[in-house]
């Protein structure tokens, strides 16, 4: 009797390379793992490269109960230019020839550190009624964009070799687009400006040194690829871990709430816990609700059966 082998489970990072899209990676992973179930948290523009993470198999089911990680990256910013996508890969709008002087380009650009209120771009993702903005664009059509606050932790500028190119540093909260930001420094300076160029380095706890490229991956083979599957419980490792007895471990798989009273926990309302078995594996993710009897946890998503 033939025995089907297992569908591969777990995070997978990835090094984007520039040009292509984030589902087309996802294309070339379902291919190279063998699996429809491949899902990404955090696209990133085809002009970008670096951090992309990938979920797989049964892991998938944990994009909806991320917690929303802060991103580290690396850009240029072009001054002289604007274009219709803030980027370079854009329709060239205005240009300008008089350039500030690095001074003046640095103190513009701190005055984005801390909490601040940034228009998406047209050309984003972002779904508004049910359509995504960058669906619009292309057919010409700019719509009214709610400003959202956003917080940008570090940002440092670095001139370079060429006069209109500063380095862009930053570390900032998930859903900050640094091509905005390079477009609203320029604005500030009155000469313009677009990013021409991006790398993620950092999303959350997973860097860029711990990527793999595509090329990598292709030349592996399966049981290579396979190992490089990081544990689904990775996406948790801020969720605070709660073991429990094999009776209340099997309630909880079958959908039971496990009151906290019963296991002597006195998590908040609300709260999300990583649920483990006696020996600490982990199996599901948990909330804290309120019930007639007082709180219990109770599995909102199994990842092992």
């Amino acid at each position: 009797m033939e025995h089907k082998h297992p569908e591969p489970t777990g995070v997978l990072l990835i090094n984007k390379p520039a040009g292509l899209t984030s589902h087309d990676v996802v294309g070339r992973i379902r291919r190279l793992y063998g699996t429809r179930r491949v899902g990404h948290t955090g696209t990133l523009d085809p002009m970008a490269t670096g951090v992309l993470v990938l979920l797989l198999g049964r892991a998938a089911k944990a994009a909806e109960y991320l917690s929303v990680h802060d991103k580290c990256y690396v850009a240029t910013l072009r001054l002289g230019i604007t274009t219709d996508t803030e980027d370079t890969t854009g329709e060239i709008l205005t240009t300008c020839a008089d350039l500030p002087a690095a001074t003046r380009v640095l103190e513009a650009a701190s005055a984005y550190c801390g909490r601040y209120r940034q228009t998406p771009p047209m050309y984003s993702a972002l779904k508004v009624n049910g359509q995504k903005l960058l669906d619009l664009a292309r057919r010409g059509i700019e719509i009214e964009r709610e400003a959202r606050e956003v917080t940008v932790h570090k940002l440092t500028v670095t001139p370079t070799e060429q006069p209109a190119c500063y380095t862009l540093t930053v570390a900032c909260s998930a859903g900050t687009y640094i091509r905005t930001l390079c477009a609203d420094i320029g604005r500030d300076l009155g000469c313009g400006g677009a990013m021409a160029a991006l790398c993620r380095t950092k999303t959350g706890d997973f860097a860029l040194d711990d990527c793999y490229t595509l090329e990598a991956l292709e030349q592996m083979d399966a049981a290579a690829r396979e190992a490089c599957l990081l544990p689904t419980e990775r996406l948790f490792d801020d969720l605070t871990p709660v073991c429990l007895p094999p009776f209340f471990e099997k309630l909880a798989r079958s959908g039971c709430e496990i009151y906290q009273s019963k296991i002597k926990t006195a998590h908040p309302v609300g709260a999300r816990v990583r649920l483990c078995d006696e020996r600490g594996s982990f199996f599901a993710i948990g909330e804290v609700r309120t019930y007639e009897g007082g709180t219990a946890i109770k599995a909102v998503k199994t990842f092992v059966l």
